[in-house]
């Protein structure tokens, strides 16, 4: 009968955690500037809508890899501009495919406005290699990015993967934190975040199914300080 306790108890914590994680996401109070990621699986979102929904910033996903382009990308990109809905661009990094290659990969798909948010680089596979492999990786494709457009990127990871690979070896660069809860994330030696992502089951009007929510650590002004004050020479503004 103890391990028939057991064995209810644990399924019971189960049934718990999976129906906990198909709720869905409310938007957290407590945080001035609220935004999205999406990526090709949002299918075509209604951006006129999104943009009186108070949502204040979208990363859009770009590129993965050395070849794959997301196939909604432009469109997306093209659209928050022209609702004014600040924007920024991440490409899901794949540490056991060449660094040069996959940002070439990520530059080839973007063009860039004055007050887009940086480069986002994705990390949250290990594709075999070891923690000193990607560390050495993900430094070899921020300082190509950093060099391109002369702004720091940003880093975005889920919680565990964070603190038990790459926490504490990148305090200069904004940290994108996914953590799906209304507690605030805890990072590894006392790294602060940037942006959290904290829930994949939101709900807004103009996008069909779920979307992430996000939200940002400070203030809109903030916001723009870490933004482009200027796009580079060689860059294309639209």
């Amino acid at each position: 009968m103890k391990y028939l306790r057991i064995i209810v108890f644990t399924l019971s914590l189960s049934l718990l955690f999976l129906v906990s994680c198909d709720k869905e996401t409310k938007r957290l109070k407590g945080f001035a500037v609220h935004g999205l990621d999406v990526s090709h699986y949002q299918q075509h979102i209604h951006w006129d809508s999104i943009a009186q929904q108070d949502i204040k910033f979208v990363f859009v996903k770009a590129s993965e890899g050395e070849s794959i382009r997301d196939s909604l990308f432009q469109r997306n990109w093209k659209a928050l501009k022209k609702y004014k809905i600040k924007r920024g661009a991440y490409h899901f990094f794949r540490p056991g495919t060449d660094v040069q290659s996959q940002f070439d990969n990520f530059k080839s798909t973007l063009s860039l406005a004055n007050g887009d948010l940086p480069p986002v680089l994705d990390v949250e596979v290990t594709d075999g290699k070891t923690q000193e492999e990607i560390i050495a990786y993900v430094k070899h494709w921020l300082q190509l990015a950093e060099k391109e457009y002369q702004i720091k990127p940003i880093i975005y990871s889920n919680f565990k993967f964070y603190n038990s690979i790459i926490a504490g070896q990148f305090d200069d660069y904004p940290i994108w934190i996914a953590r799906y809860s209304y507690t605030e994330p805890v990072l590894n030696y006392g790294d602060s975040w940037a942006f959290w992502q904290y829930g994949n089951k939101g709900r807004i009007k103009g996008i069909k199914g779920d979307v992430d929510f996000n939200v940002f650590n400070g203030s809109l002004s903030d916001l723009d300080k870490i933004s482009f004050d200027k796009a580079p020479f060689s860059l294309i503004t639209q």
